[in-house]
């Protein structure tokens, strides 16, 4: 196996992505590695959000920030085990492109990244941010498997 010394997971709040944490945390404490955690807040579509509407945006982008820096926190204390190295990262743009970009800015030997096992419409109108990372990532990526979709 390849030495492992940092890993980034990433997380969207999710069950499937504390289950890609948990992997992640016992590959870090198995491997003494750092683990950083990663959450891409996406920015509201201009279709979606109006001109007239570009406070509201702004209130609510900064909200959702406020949020997830609070989230990562709170799995980094409640989520990770003692002894294991950690930190986070918050991030703001398209999440795909911010995951791939982190990982080769921080040199990371892996990857981990959970599914939400949406298939059929779902997976059309959401896509797959996974599916892009393992397809544009430099760095080995493990996918973690979250519960299948109807």
């Amino acid at each position: 196996m390849l030495p492992i010394h940092k890993i980034l997971c990433t997380t969207d709040f999710s069950e499937p992505s504390l289950k890609g944490v948990a992997t992640a945390s016992d590959l870090a404490k198995h491997f003494e590695a750092e683990l950083i955690l990663v959450n891409v807040v996406t920015p509201i579509h201009p279709a979606v959000a109006a001109e007239s509407m570009g406070s509201m945006r702004d209130n609510f982008e900064r909200e959702m920030m406020r949020y997830a820096e609070e989230s990562l926190k709170q799995i980094e204390a409640e989520k990770i085990p003692a002894g294991v190295r950690k930190r986070h990262i918050l991030a703001y743009g398209a999440a795909a492109d911010e995951i791939v970009a982190l990982a080769q800015k921080e040199g990371v030997d892996l990857l981990v990244i959970a599914t939400h096992g949406w298939t059929g419409w779902r997976r059309f109108v959401f896509g797959s941010v996974a599916e892009k990372v393992v397809r544009m990532a430099t760095c080995p990526v493990l996918t973690v498997s979250g519960p299948a979709a109807d």
